[in-house]
């Protein structure tokens, strides 16, 4: 993904822009709402690899985008981790098993800055059944570790995952929504809508 930008100077600006700013370029299948709008519902998250020594901030990651997504999209999530080593199997074979249709691939570069972090992501959705490309995204930015808007969110990760998360919540999870809202929507059943509630998320 290169080296990080310094992005102080422009910091507020890209505050007061939103988030969508902060995502740099993003594709989706041509034929996403043909085939894997119905086909591509359940997944597992995957933050691989994880930034050297710091398992605790690929975890946050996967957590992150596994409850946003169930939150705030139609995917049903079943499934986050994060590994240390680049994926050799690009079809991610390990993480789809049965009652799994897709694999969110993310691929972060976290560096803490000052009083915040400089994070970057490439992100994408790999169909299981032949470990195609439905969806890609690549994004960065820079914030800082604190704001009141999120104290409540950062304490909530804190408590479940360590204080060593701390400094990367608020600038991980701004980056994360920022990139997953670029996701699309996939198309539920009456059985996806059950299964969608009994995932309490």
């Amino acid at each position: 993904m290169g080296t990080f930008k310094r992005l102080g100077p422009v910091l507020g600006l890209m505050m007061l822009a939103g988030c969508a700013s902060a995502v740099k370029s993003q594709r989706l299948r041509a034929d996403y709402a043909t085939v894997d709008r119905q086909q591509v519902k359940r997944l597992a998250v995957v933050t691989q690899p994880f930034p050297p020594g710091k398992q605790y901030v690929g975890d946050l990651w996967s957590l992150i985008a596994r409850q946003w997504l169930n939150q705030n999209r139609d995917f049903l999530v079943k499934e986050n981790t994060s590994l240390p080593e680049r994926p050799t199997d690009l079809a991610f074979k390990d993480q789809c098993v049965e009652g799994i249709e897709g694999v969110l691939w993310l691929d972060p570069q976290v560096k803490q800055v000052g009083e915040g972090a400089e994070v970057a992501l490439k992100a994408q959705l790999i169909r299981c059944r032949d470990g195609e490309e439905v969806w890609a995204a690549e994004s960065a930015g820079s914030w800082d570790s604190k704001d009141e808007k999120y104290n409540e969110r950062a304490e909530q990760y804190v408590k479940e995952l360590g204080p060593d998360v701390a400094p990367y919540v608020v600038p991980s999870y701004k980056l994360l929504v920022a990139t997953l809202d670029t996701l699309p929507n996939p198309e539920l059943n009456e059985a996806d809508k059950d299964e969608k509630i009994e995932l309490g998320e």
